[in-house]
């Protein structure tokens, strides 16, 4: 292929398993990933704030070598008890999110702030409700994110320890994309901005991860396009979302306005070729030609970052 779209050879077989009634498709679990922005002065590439991404480890059976965001699945401790919470309330999250408790909408928003933690080492918390913590370096606080990477903390318990305030007025709800349903581990997606706090920096904290980058979206879009960057639709998608925002400020501000109806991909048979799309992205079109493959060819779903 010419760009970098990543696709598994065998998603054919699969998606004719599911059309046929061979295969069930699972409950997709819920999931958050973070476009962690900074204002880049270095006046290379393209105008606009960088976006910190990763690249997953190569060795990987699935999306081996693709880019994407920090994120990663829902802890059901996560809605385990209510945190100290700042920005805009619970409900107000639970109807911009499109879920039905403010528990479901505080496990997701946490899962956003915890999951860019582990990930990348930064935190969207303050010991108050107008600030944030500006050094998460230490051996303690490694000691606690990898508590947390273990599960052996959860999240409200780490919270309260330290005495800190969930900022979520840092976070803006972006995009949402759901897992296709021919996939064996499915995750409803949803895709959050943010800027990268004053004094925080990230690094490659991820097991899953060989490579950390930070990158202006439209350049990252460009390099898909050459086919030199691995990414896989809802990736690319975000990316020449936030292209056009001049400031991590812009493009957090903006946030409210994105539509957060999910995204999930179809296939039909069309004049004897799979045809695989994802509604309002005609760009990510597969047409496949109509020869059997095996379906158990070890495709994983999708985490925090992916759909």
């Amino acid at each position: 292929m010419s760009n970098g779209q990543w696709y598994p050879p065998e998603w054919p077989a699969r998606i004719r398993a599911l059309a046929s009634g061979e295969l069930t498709a699972v409950r997709p679990r819920r999931a958050a990933t973070v476009m962690l922005l900074r204002d880049d002065a270095s006046g290379a590439g393209t105008p606009g704030p960088a976006v910190h991404m990763l690249r997953r480890r190569t060795s990987m059976a699935f999306a081996g070598g693709a880019y994407a965001y920090p994120g990663g699945g829902v802890d059901p401790r996560d809605d385990d008890h209510l945190v100290d919470w700042a920005g805009p309330s619970l409900q107000t999250w639970a109807e911009r999110l499109g879920v039905d408790t403010v528990t479901e909408a505080q496990a997701v928003v946490c899962a956003a702030v915890r999951e860019t933690y582990e990930e990348a080492g930064v935190l969207l918390a303050g010991s108050t409700a107008d600030t944030v913590v500006s050094d998460t370096t230490g051996a303690d606080w490694e000691a606690d994110r990898e508590a947390l990477v273990a599960r052996e903390l959860s999240f409200a318990g780490f919270l309260d320890r330290r005495g800190l305030v969930l900022r979520s007025d840092l976070l803006g709800a972006w995009a949402r994309w759901i897992t296709p349903a021919f996939e064996p581990r499915r995750y409803d997606t949803w895709f959050f901005v943010a800027a990268l706090p004053e004094g925080q920096r990230t690094r490659n904290a991820s097991t899953e991860a060989d490579r950390t980058v930070w990158i202006r979206p439209g350049d990252a879009a460009d390099r898909y396009d050459r086919g030199e960057l691995l990414m896989m639709p809802p990736t690319v998608a975000t990316l020449r979302a936030l292209s056009p925002y001049g400031t991590a400020a812009e493009a957090l501000e903006a946030a409210d306005s994105q539509s957060l109806a999910p995204v999930l991909a179809e296939a039909r048979m069309e004049g004897g070729e799979l045809v695989l799309s994802w509604p309002g992205y005609a760009e990510f079109t597969q047409h496949i030609p109509s020869v059997p493959v095996p379906a158990d060819g070890g495709g994983t779903g999708t985490d925090g970052g992916t759909a």
